[in-house]
């Protein structure tokens, strides 16, 4: 049975494009690379198996959905889609710049105001999903991707298999990833498109030291930490920072939803807007730590550092 309603799909993607290599695998899923035969254009094509699908096929239709009403440059972009009897080929755009916190370790300086770039380019694109009504709900580092190897090269969000339209009606389902899920995501609440925020939160936190705000090896005593909103500015990886960066997460790390940051007020704090990043290198702390504490860049996380005070929001 066809999963995609769209009558402009094409349903033989070899005759328009030649797959080459592999560039990653899922449980459902694998991505390639792709050239067009007659522009030479090299782009990514997600080739998932319909029949590993079942079962999840509303999640997939809910990606396309998101991802066909998105045009924005620093949100990965669907191209077009092609369906065969036993598979479903999504084109998108080719990102040939590597995962965010790879491009860290790799650099040989890095500041508050490279984070700060970063997380301004972040709130920009969820504040463009947040006017269509869409939630990400799965923000984190390795879905945050280098569109070039340049310098210069701007961010971009990718994978909206989470993502919701709150026109869907009230978001409730728990979901994500642990360490980045807000307080009210954990306590089966119903919850909007905040949960971006908080999760925004977090990922400024690992850019400024390398570590996660929130961290336990049990997922329980995780969560209670999380719906706390227990953390800490260690000594010495924060004696560094900026009050204005360690002001710019509070506001985001909200327990109380209500009382969080929204994308606007986020753009306007003078950590984002005013210069008030700092340009000292911390290129050494901030990538040793990443370096310890993530197993496979961002994937597992074995331990904070040792830490005396707690920051309660």
């Amino acid at each position: 049975m066809p999963l995609l309603r769209d009558l402009r799909k094409k349903d033989d993607i070899n005759a328009v494009y030649e797959l080459k290599e592999k560039l990653g695998e899922g449980s459902f899923s694998e991505v390639r690379v792709a050239q067009h035969r007659c522009t030479q254009k090299l782009v990514a094509v997600k080739c998932i198996r319909k029949r590993a699908l079942k079962g999840k096929e509303s999640m997939l239709e809910n990606e396309i959905a998101v991802l066909r009403r998105i045009n924005h440059e620093n949100i990965v972009s669907l191209e077009e889609t092609f369906e065969t009897p036993s598979n479903l080929y999504l084109v998108m755009t080719l990102l040939t710049g590597g995962e965010l916190l790879d491009r860290i370790l790799e650099r040989g300086s890095y500041t508050e105001k490279d984070a700060s770039r970063v997380i301004y380019q972040v709130l920009q694109a969820v504040k463009y999903l947040h006017q269509l009504g869409v939630v990400h709900r799965d923000l984190k580092p390795e879905n945050l991707l280098y569109e070039t190897p340049l310098e210069d090269s701007k961010i971009v969000i990718s994978d909206f298999g989470l993502s919701k339209m709150e026109e869907q009606g009230a978001l409730s389902t728990a979901c994500g990833t642990p360490a980045y899920v807000a307080p009210e995501l954990l306590q089966q609440k119903t919850y909007g498109k905040e949960v971006d925020l908080w999760a925004i939160g977090v990922i400024t936190f690992i850019l400024l030291c390398g570590y996660p705000p929130f961290y336990d090896d049990n997922d329980t005593q995780l969560y209670k930490l999380i719906i706390k909103a227990e953390y800490e500015f260690d000594s010495p990886y924060w004696d560094d920072i900026s009050d204005s960066a360690k002001d710019f997460i509070v506001h985001l790390l909200q327990k109380d939803p209500a009382k969080r940051f929204n994308c606007d007020q986020a753009l306007q704090h003078p950590w984002i807007s005013g210069g008030a990043a700092l340009d000292k290198n911390i290129h050494g702390s901030v990538s040793a730590q990443i370096q310890k504490n993530f197993a496979k860049i961002s994937a597992s996380y074995n331990g904070p550092p040792d830490a005396n005070c707690t920051h309660k929001s």
